[in-house]
């Protein structure tokens, strides 16, 4: 990939990023106030964005750069994904700075009060657990498989059921988002009892096992 291509692609990405996260914000935690008024998605400063969201953003950009350019997209992510989780880290980082997604009211040693808890309790501080799983361990466990795997793709597939594990896990320890405004009795789609991050991260699981399942159950050829 020559520079230009290269600049194109980040570009891409990082569209793909800001406009799939919000749009990932605004359609899964908060579409009443879209449909109410539809400029709310371009108020960044309410609600922020979502990780699904920009995730599913960051894909579609990729398949359309590649489509145009004829590359292939596991090739290209299984070199790419690594880093994807060191900019997960460093996200997580920022939300720990800025005082934002922390977790649920404990007496753990290293439980932390948070300048923007209204409640000024201690509280887990999930952003750093988030850093460690989703950034530093999920980093090394793909850049060990992009050295051992002959498989192209594994790297690719084998982050989404990673990320969504680790994200499952980490839910239950950081203060759920309101979703009051979509299901009134606080329970998603009216039954399920788990928050919407685990929702979603139960179908990046999904995605990537088959993902996974469909590299395995045809011959390919190595690196």
């Amino acid at each position: 990939m020559d520079k230009e291509k290269y600049e194109t692609f980040i570009f891409n990405v990082a569209l793909g990023v800001i406009v799939g996260g919000r749009l990932g914000y605004v359609f899964f935690y908060d579409l009443p106030a879209f449909l109410h008024n539809p400029l709310v998605i371009f108020q960044v400063w309410n609600g922020g964005m979502s990780f699904h969201g920009g995730a599913l953003g960051v894909i579609i950009a990729s398949l359309l750069f590649c489509r145009k350019y004829k590359y292939s997209i596991l090739t290209l992510g299984d070199a790419a994904m690594p880093f994807v989780a060191i900019g997960l880290g460093l996200g997580r980082w920022g939300n720990f700075i800025n005082a934002e997604l922390y977790g649920n009211p404990t007496n753990v040693p290293w439980a932390m009060i948070f300048p923007t808890d209204p409640s000024r309790l201690p509280r887990h501080p999930t952003q750093l657990y988030e850093m460690i799983l989703e950034g530093i361990v999920l980093f090394f466990v793909l850049s060990m498989l992009l050295r051992k795997s002959k498989k192209v793709g594994i790297v690719f597939w084998s982050f989404f059921p990673l990320y969504g594990i680790f994200r499952i896990f980490i839910e239950f320890f950081r203060e759920r988002d309101d979703i009051t405004s979509l299901y009134p009795n606080g329970l998603l789609y009216g039954f399920l009892p788990v928050s919407q991050g685990q929702f979603l991260s139960i179908f990046m699981i999904l995605i990537g096992a088959f993902g996974i399942w469909k590299i395995y159950s045809k011959k390919q050829d190595s690196k």
